[in-house]
């Protein structure tokens, strides 16, 4: 018998998967889709057949319609849960559209509420939601480094390294940084 090494699906293709499930779930079409996130029907369907990669704006819309952060989305399609997660084992995520890129430090898992993630912002950034994925999420952001503008429900936000923004998210979001410095902070989800 002669054994045959199959790759692994890409993160791309695993989401794409997850979200085509989502969906199906839901027994929404992808018009129903459309309607619920504001994202086009054509990129809905590039996105499930894993054409395109998402961007933080088209999967935090889609995040806002199923009622999920990002990171629970994320985490769907990543391996299981470990106690210990070592810095080589942390999933990254890089937003092809701006340069976001996310690391979760801490990956949620059932049982478990609370998550931290690692964020980097280049400079120049403006990176919006219009709405939480899950109205009330708790979160709590430690700045690190560089700058950072973030906008809660119109109240901008000028944060510092060392400053830390509690609060808990019901409306849109904006996450800005100046055209000369990036931002790097910790974002904790509980």
């Amino acid at each position: 018998m002669e054994n045959y090494l199959m790759d692994e699906p890409s993160l791309d293709q695993r989401l794409a998967q997850r979200l085509k499930a989502l969906r199906a779930e839901r027994g929404w079409s992808l018009d129903d889709l459309a309607k619920r996130s504001t994202v086009s029907r054509a990129t809905l369907s590039r996105l499930e057949n894993a054409e395109v990669s998402g961007t933080a704006t088209v999967l935090g819309k889609l995040c806002a319609a199923y009622g999920l952060p990002l990171s629970r989305l994320l985490r769907m399609v990543e391996a299981g849960f470990a106690p210990v997660i070592r810095p080589q084992d942390q999933p990254v995520w890089t937003d092809p559209e701006t340069g976001f890129v996310r690391r979760s430090l801490s990956p949620p898992a059932q049982g478990l509420a609370g998550e931290v993630l690692e964020c980097h912002l280049p400079p120049n950034t403006d990176l919006a939601y219009d709405a939480p994925p899950r109205p009330g999420l708790e979160h709590h952001v430690l700045m690190q480094e560089g700058a950072l503008t973030l906008t809660l429900e119109g109240k901008p936000h000028r944060l510092a390294p060392g400053d830390c923004l509690r609060y808990q998210l019901f409306g849109a979001s904006r996450f800005m940084t100046p055209p000369d410095q990036g931002a790097r902070y910790l974002l904790f989800l509980v």
